[in-house]
């Protein structure tokens, strides 16, 4: 643990991250343009301001660094046939645990104990191995003969689906919608999805203002899946999460003049993660178990630019941490009153701190 990082809050309560989130407010579909989506604004006074996504150049200043998360999404929902009576299941790949071995979760998970099999179209087999670390399966494929790919990762690729967020009920008829321009090292089992909203315009628009971008990789797995389930959230467990941060990015961090700015939770999860000093990071491979709530120190990160997140979620007691419980919950109240988008496909947020004194 890194010294001043962590004030451990005994007894804080799950129930105080949770607010009304009406079903109609869930963005089904992504806007026709990534950019035009609206931006909450809260800002370092505390105020609230409403803007569109188009504007987060003019809010950012020369020396300002973006971090962005080059994570790529897996088609990795796969449905098939349970070998033994013919019921329909479907299996969510989490991590890669072998060449052609996978952590994944399962459904329904009764019916899929050790030594069952599920028939992925014609030529896929899912052998289920035995229960993984985490509560998920571990699931060994095959292919049989006459198949039309050489390993099983094509095939999965071929067969596999987008894995959208269980909220969303619409088909994806573009599943590059659910992958962000800078996707790039493929593993993860869901979007980074702050990452969604810039475009090639925007980024032309952020260099001619003289803000940097560098990256990191975070591949979401099960620790994005499992919900909070206990009353106390110093109590939750974190599962975890691989990431790596590169040199580059190293000693972008270590030479910014401005403001670190997380483009994303994941983000801002990998760089606290990796933190060994103020603004000073460690670089190469790693995995987390960080829950980010209220009382921690954080060591990079001084503004986000985040998504609406589900009530009583990880992920809103992250923000929180980073903004204040009362500041974010008011912000998020009156995006719901202004009829905002929420979640995965939905609008934005810009966070920073309140100025101190």
């Amino acid at each position: 643990m890194r010294p001043g990082s962590w004030r451990r809050n005994s007894g804080v309560r799950l129930e105080l991250f949770d607010y009304p989130l009406p079903e109609e407010r869930i963005a089904q579909e992504p806007l026709l343009r990534r950019d035009s989506s609206r931006l909450l604004h809260l800002d370092s006074t505390g105020d609230t301001r409403h803007r569109l996504f188009q504007d987060l150049p003019d809010l950012l200043s020369p020396g300002d660094l973006l971090i962005f998360n080059d994570t790529r999404v897996l088609p990795a929902r796969l449905t098939g046939l349970k070998e033994s009576g013919g019921a329909r299941c479907e299996l969510l790949l989490l991590s890669r645990s072998g060449e052609d071995r996978w952590m994944a979760l399962v459904h329904p998970g009764r019916r899929l104990r050790g030594g069952a099999s599920v028939r992925i179209g014609e030529h896929l087999l899912a052998t289920i191995m035995g229960l993984g670390d985490e509560g998920g399966r571990l699931v060994e494929f095959s292919l049989s003969p006459g198949a039309p790919w050489h390993t099983t990762g094509e095939a999965i690729h071929a067969l596999g689906e987008m894995p959208l967020p269980p909220y969303i009920h619409q088909k994806l008829e573009d599943p590059e919608r659910y992958q962000t321009l800078h996707a790039r090292e493929e593993g993860s089992a869901a979007a980074p999805t702050a990452g969604l909203h810039f475009t090639p315009e925007i980024h032309a628009r952020l260099r001619e203002r003289g803000v940097d971008s560098a990256f990191v990789t975070l591949h979401v797995g099960l620790a994005t899946f499992r919900p909070v389930k206990v009353e106390e959230i110093d109590q939750h467990r974190m599962h975890s999460e691989v990431y790596s941060v590169p040199g580059a990015t190293v000693r972008a961090i270590r030479e910014c003049s401005g403001r670190v700015i997380a483009v994303g939770t994941t983000v801002v999860r990998c760089l606290e993660s990796a933190a060994v000093a103020p603004r000073t990071v460690r670089g190469g491979p790693a995995e987390t178990r960080l829950f980010i709530r209220p009382g921690y120190r954080f060591q990079v990160v001084d503004a986000m630019v985040t998504n609406f997140h589900m009530p009583r979620s990880t992920l809103v007691v992250m923000v929180s941490a980073f903004v204040g419980r009362e500041r974010i919950l008011g912000a998020y109240a009156e995006a719901v009153e202004e009829q905002y988008r929420f979640l995965s496909f939905g609008d934005a947020t810009f966070l920073e701190p309140a100025r101190q004194g």
